[in-house]
């Protein structure tokens, strides 16, 4: 069992794939080992069927033999949640284990994936978040649909389990009735509502989607953009750890890079406005969503910049993907070892 350092003992939390090798962002996970082993710390990987009471098998990475291996450990000062499937946190399994961390008094974050109906009803009960959001509303049936799509001409629909972009469509008039449907790789036209919802209806109620009114969103040399923001919790709160900017190029539904978007430095489009937003709603968001869910200590925010200059929240992500941006990368590494330190109480 290992126990050559005088530091925290961090646990990274994640499940096995279908195949039974271990998921999750493995760069990120050595990124924070080393940063951890400098500190004097050390992190180990893990699935919650790995834990028994006293002791949970993990896996650590030695830098110097660049290999992981596997070893028992008592239980770690903090757990970090970086479980990537929805249905994995959500199993019995996982939440039984969340619950005897509570009860060893142990601190864990990010709780859960954000449910984005739950996000909405949050950040609308809040005075200052919710005027930055875009009209919204959970679909419950056609009459809803209908009258939303008749109030806003074009709207997005979005699952409201489901990240990067993932099953997001673009419904607006094209005439008198006529619909058209738009996808990141889809193009149809429907000649009314009724024909649209025959197809669609039975997959929009299943899947829970929201209808949200599309923002005519600020250009830079001809194609839209998005704020891509990374934040994290520090001893006074919360604190913007880096800005990225994205933009769309092919179709213009999504700006996210797997889909065809752009990355472009915040510095091209950095203003004082930008800046007084963005550093307004970071701490809000913070503190809103550990009041809700629990204690987050990182997330990303998906926001933008309407054409007549005002400011909208799109989306907020409580596993961050990684950035493109190297420098911010590597901000977030420093800022998460700090907050382990001050989470497990060795930042003195």
């Amino acid at each position: 069992m290992n126990t050559h350092y005088s530091g925290p003992l961090i646990g990274i939390m994640t499940v096995r794939k279908a195949n039974g090798s271990i998921a999750g962002n493995g760069p990120l996970f050595i990124a924070l080992q080393k940063k951890l082993i400098s500190l004097d710390g050390v992190s180990f990987v893990f699935t919650p069927e790995e834990a028994n009471t006293d002791l949970i098998t993990g896996y650590t990475f030695l830098p110097e033999q660049n290999h992981w291996v596997k070893e028992k450990f008592r239980y770690p000062d903090l757990v970090y949640n970086r479980i990537p499937f929805r249905n994995s946190e959500q199993s019995e399994q996982c939440q039984q284990f969340l619950a005897l961390l509570k009860e060893k008094n142990i601190p864990f974050f990010n709780p859960c994936f954000i449910d984005k109906y739950e996000l909405y009803e949050v950040l609308k009960n809040h005075p200052l978040l919710q005027t930055f959001l875009p009209q919204t509303i959970l679909i419950q049936g056609k009459r809803d649909l209908f009258n939303f799509q008749k109030k806003h001409k074009s709207i997005y629909l979005k699952p409201a389990q489901s990240s990067k972009g993932k099953g997001i469509f673009r419904l607006k008039w094209t005439g008198a009735s006529k619909l058209q449907l738009d996808g990141i790789h889809q193009h149809e036209i429907y000649k009314s509502l009724d024909h649209f919802w025959e197809k669609w209806g039975q997959k929009l109620l299943i899947k829970n989607y929201l209808a949200q009114e599309e923002i005519q969103s600020a250009q830079y040399k001809g194609n839209r953009f998005d704020f891509r923001i990374l934040a994290h919790a520090n001893e006074a709160g919360y604190m913007v750890t880096g800005v990225g900017i994205r933009q769309s190029q092919e179709q213009d539904i999504t700006t996210h890079i797997p889909s065809g978007g752009r990355l472009l430095p915040y510095e091209l489009l950095k203003s004082q406005e930008h800046d007084r937003f963005i550093e307004t709603i970071v701490p809000e968001i913070g503190m809103a969503l550990s009041h809700r869910f629990g204690y987050f200590g990182e997330f990303s925010i998906d926001a933008g910049v309407s054409t007549t200059g005002h400011y909208y929240i799109y989306e907020v992500n409580s596993k961050p993907m990684s950035f493109d941006e190297v420098e911010i990368e590597e901000m977030k590494i420093e800022q998460l070892c700090r907050l382990f330190l001050q989470l497990s109480n060795y930042d003195n």
